[in-house]
């Protein structure tokens, strides 16, 4: 639906008005985004006479879903309210009933949504529920911004793969770490609080075992607050040398970690990960590691709808070349290392984004460094 030339519905309410509060329907839905998955982050808002009433938005391992949790809030003023939700409501059984059909108990006049749901056992259905039993469905609301906000979903289902982010951070000459690959601080504070909210907001983080034993990173999220919110840990470790002493073993318990390991990797290995709560997924190889074509199904298969490549260089250059990155995060500084040092990227970023189909969508500054985002179309 254009809301630009939408018509108001026949209960009267203007375009503008449902942009508004869809809106704050999808912003409530990203509260615990990177904590529902396999299900998308949707929010829900339950507004009658101009009031909001209820809110609701899916809580953590996705249920419940955020259209019970709002009308559950509402509770009999829900009867003849609108119900704004930022994703088609679902129409099946699953773990608990269809909310389609809360909807239609809940007495609700009027359903607003944004785009409908691809998942097959949806696909439509949920709309035609709500319509059979003369509520009315407006659809279309905000759609753009939804495809946004439920990318990781909509990709999973479409694509049976997570939505891949590239993060990079770079030196004002290209390079991700000192010779020898020893870490150096790179980017400023303003960045690396940037980097740690984007971990809270994505289902997992991915680095190469590389990295790992050149930097013993713990790869969570550190901010105060929001340490409970970091992502599931994924380790490119084809060989399963991941030590025992290392800070992603230490603090496994706490934070899931799984290494992806050829699939003639030592058993006697993945048997020491094992008291530690590691799982170790099997992947076959290819001519320079990991298939990563396997790797991204076994996290679709695992629920994983959106995946951050944070470590390495080399596992972001095969990123790349497989034409698995869907967005990249590039921090900028403006100090320079060395030119003995590591490159980023096997040729500058600018060229080798738009080359895997890229492009530069924004530049923002964070703190003395700068932050391009590119997408791809």
């Amino acid at each position: 639906m254009n809301l630009m030339t939408a018509p108001e519905s026949q209960s009267g309410a203007a375009p503008d008005e449902d942009a508004r509060y869809m809106r704050a329907a999808l912003a409530l839905g990203t509260r615990e985004m990177g904590r529902t998955w396999p299900n998308p982050a949707v929010g829900a808002l339950v507004v009658k006479d101009g009031v909001v009433v209820g809110r609701g938005w899916t809580k953590i391992g996705g249920r419940p879903h955020a259209e019970r949790v709002a009308l559950a809030e509402a509770g009999d003023e829900a009867r003849g309210a609108t119900l704004y939700v930022s994703l088609e409501p679902c129409s099946h059984h699953g773990r608990t009933p269809p909310c389609a059909d809360a909807i239609v108990e809940s007495g609700v006049a009027r359903v607003v949504s944004t785009i409908e749901d691809p998942n097959p056992l949806i696909g439509g259905q949920g709309y035609k529920r709500l319509r059979d039993a003369g509520i009315e469905v407006v659809d279309g609301v905000c759609a753009h911004e939804a495809e946004k906000v439920h990318a990781g979903h909509l990709f999973r289902i479409v694509h049976k793969r997570p939505y891949v982010t590239l993060k990079l951070a770079v030196s004002a000459n290209g390079k991700a770490a000192l010779a020898g690959r020893k870490p150096a601080p790179i980017t400023g504070a303003a960045a690396r609080d940037l980097v740690h909210r984007m971990r809270s907001k994505t289902d997992a983080i991915a680095a190469g075992i590389g990295t790992v034993l050149a930097d013993d990173p713990l790869l969570t999220v550190r901010l105060p607050g929001m340490e409970d919110r970091s992502p599931v840990r994924v380790i490119f470790d084809s060989a399963i040398r991941l030590p025992l002493t290392s800070q992603i073993v230490v603090t496994a318990r706490q934070v899931p970690v799984w290494v992806l390991a050829d699939t003639g990797a030592s058993r006697e290995a993945e048997l020491m990960l094992a008291p530690h709560g590691i799982e170790v997924l099997r992947c076959p190889l290819d001519t320079v590691g990991i298939d990563l074509r396997a790797a991204v199904k076994h996290l679709y298969e695992k629920g994983i709808t959106t995946l951050m490549v944070e470590g390495g260089p080399l596992l972001a250059a095969a990123f790349l070349k497989a034409g698995l990155v869907d967005a990249a995060t590039i921090f900028q500084s403006p100090d320079r290392l060395g030119e003995d040092a590591v490159d980023a990227l096997p040729q500058p970023y600018q060229e080798a984004l738009p080359k895997a189909g890229l492009n530069l969508r924004g530049t923002h500054r964070a703190g003395e460094d700068t932050l391009f985002l590119y997408e791809r179309d």
